[in-house]
């Protein structure tokens, strides 16, 4: 998800008309901010990521809490009229890494172990 935010945020800031704006939505700082925003926001998503990926007790609930403010602000993507099925796309992504973080999480490292013995 990180990645997918990064890139967000790299093509509104290089391409500042890619994503367009309907005068009857609500756009609270320019597409280069926004742009730099998603940029800084996606870097933070894949460091928790990353923590994850090592294994770090911590770097679990700081990804929830991640995850959880990225849903959140992909809703901001649901709501504009452009680009319906990307949002939809990606907060089921979020969803799905929400769902592993929560529920599947013990059960990740027991099948880890189950096939190394």
């Amino acid at each position: 998800m990180g990645s997918l935010d990064f890139f967000q945020g790299l093509i509104a800031i290089v391409r500042n008309h890619y994503y367009s704006v309907d005068p009857s939505e609500i756009l609270v700082v320019d597409l280069t901010t926004w742009g730099w925003v998603l940029l800084f926001w996606g870097s933070v998503v894949a460091l928790s990521g990353v923590g994850l990926w090592f294994r770090l007790s911590l770097a679990r609930w700081v990804a929830i809490v991640v995850m959880v403010l990225n849903l959140i602000v992909e809703l901001g993507f649901a709501g504009g009229h452009n680009y319906p099925l990307w949002a939809v796309a990606t907060n089921a992504i979020t969803i799905l890494i929400l769902y592993g973080l929560v529920v599947k999480w013990d059960n990740a490292g027991e099948v880890e172990h189950e096939e190394l013995s």
